[in-house]
């Protein structure tokens, strides 16, 4: 049996009971299967058996105080997978569905997301069953300081450095980090995607939206194609969606739906600045629901507790949440014989999707490629700390465009395969071999 097959067979039988996590692993244990087997080292160093296994877990009790002056009671974690190329690196999620499982798959593939940004980062995972929809700021203040108490002592600039997700935005990365660095007494680059005039970066906020652009641009230039004209597909509304779409109008192309919980808007003139600046005030300041523009706009309409992918276009970019596609939602997607899919979320389509548009012979970017950007900027940002600089947004968005299309080149270089490029595969080996050449290096630890 191959080596990658063990492990996943063994993985199979352990953790039964953590279908994302299994999901993610076997996805990429999949891709490297032959790459392994060509390096023989990996296996005899067991590099494969350390990967799959996170350095620690942390898991904690979090109590804090509601408006009503009740003690409330969440579960927190942190996922630390690997730091064999820089401290621990990823995102914070605070959702009531976050549990083990899915922080473990996060953090497996925030380990090869990382890798592929070519910056110095370890790949982690954090968050809560916590959700902030709906609270207070005086309770999600409560909630963020409890919740750092417990982090503390873990984190810090050279251990492990959080940033946002799903749920914890600007307002809880301030409070989280006001604790902290009451906790730590000093001013330092302990978590990312803080505020612009407090040690952030600017392009934060854009910064995944407009890397899955800039990565879609580099696939479209390798079919000696433009985005200019192209019809988009994207779901969601939330800020890879906004960003994303603003990226795509900017650079000529026509984006017809958003979607969230409730269903999804079709806009047959397209998106353009000012119904964007409505979303934008729709989703972040308001917290409304996606049929409000359906509502403004005469040329939208609403589609109630469906999803957009039966919708004609060109490009197709899942940027809402994992498994949002599944098979059959992906025969859709086929069937308009699309250029390309690129992912926005983390993990948007079921393995059954990513056979559907193998078969089909659709690109299809994965999530660790095509949504770096966020990661990316959060690196450039820890860079700004170490040097108490803060870096033109022109600048930013420079390094930004020059990263993704390194990575673009990584998967290309990687998943040639008979004269098409298996984006998926490309990456997958890409990130993976920089993660197992340095653990190679470094000794069995």
């Amino acid at each position: 049996m191959k080596y990658a097959d063990r492990v996943l067979t063994e993985l199979q039988e352990r953790y039964k009971s953590e279908p994302e996590f299994l999901q993610a692993a076997e996805g990429v244990l999949a891709s490297i299967g032959d790459y392994v087997e060509d390096h023989s080292d990996i296996e005899k160093y067991g590099i494969l058996d350390r990967l799959v296994e996170p350095d620690r877990i942390l898991t904690f009790r979090v109590t804090w105080i509601d408006g009503a002056g009740k003690a409330q009671t969440n579960r927190g974690y942190r996922v630390q997978f690997s730091n064999a190329i820089g401290p621990y690196k990823g995102g914070l999620r605070f959702h009531p569905t976050v549990n083990q499982s899915i922080l473990k798959f996060l953090g497996f593939e925030q380990i090869f997301k990382n890798s592929l940004t070519g910056l110095w980062l370890g790949g982690a995972k954090g968050g809560s069953d916590f959700d902030p929809k709906g609270k207070s700021d005086a309770e999600v203040m409560s909630f963020c300081e409890s919740f750092m108490t417990e982090l503390f002592n873990y984190i810090g600039p050279d251990t492990d450095v959080p940033a946002g997700d799903i749920g914890v935005g600007e307002r809880e990365i301030g409070y989280l980090y006001g604790w902290y660095k009451k906790l730590a007494n000093q001013f330092h680059g302990s978590l990312t995607g803080k505020g612009a005039d407090w040690g952030g970066s600017s392009l934060r906020p854009q910064a995944t939206g407009y890397g899955l652009i800039y990565f879609v641009e580099a696939m479209l230039q390798e079919m000696n194609q433009k985005l200019e004209g192209k019809k988009i597909i994207i779901s969601g509304s939330g800020n890879v969606s906004q960003y994303a779409a603003e990226k795509a109008v900017e650079q000529g192309a026509k984006v017809i739906t958003l979607s969230d919980s409730d269903g999804y808007i079709l806009d047959s003139e397209g998106l353009n600045e000012e119904k964007l600046q409505f979303v934008k005030e729709l989703k972040n300041i308001r917290r409304g629901r996606i049929s409000e523009y359906a509502n403004k706009y005469k040329s939208a309409k609403f589609f109630k507790d469906q999803k957009p992918w039966s919708e004609e276009a060109d490009i197709y970019l899942p940027c809402a949440t994992q498994n949002e596609i599944d098979g059959d939602q992906a025969k859709k997607i086929a069937g308009s014989r699309p250029i390309l899919v690129a992912e926005g979320a983390n993990m948007p389509t079921t393995p059954q999707a990513v056979r559907v548009f193998k078969q089909a012979e659709i690109l299809h970017a994965p999530d660790k490629a095509s949504n770096a950007g966020g990661v990316a900027v959060s690196g450039l940002e820890m860079s700004q700390n170490m040097a108490n600089l803060a870096w033109e947004k022109e600048d930013v968005d420079k390094r930004l465009h020059k990263i993704m299309n390194e990575i673009h080149d990584k998967c290309v270089k990687y998943g040639q395969a008979g004269g098409n490029i298996d984006y998926i595969k490309g990456a997958d080996i890409a990130g993976f071999a920089r993660v197992a050449d340095a653990m190679l290096s470094q000794g069995v630890w």
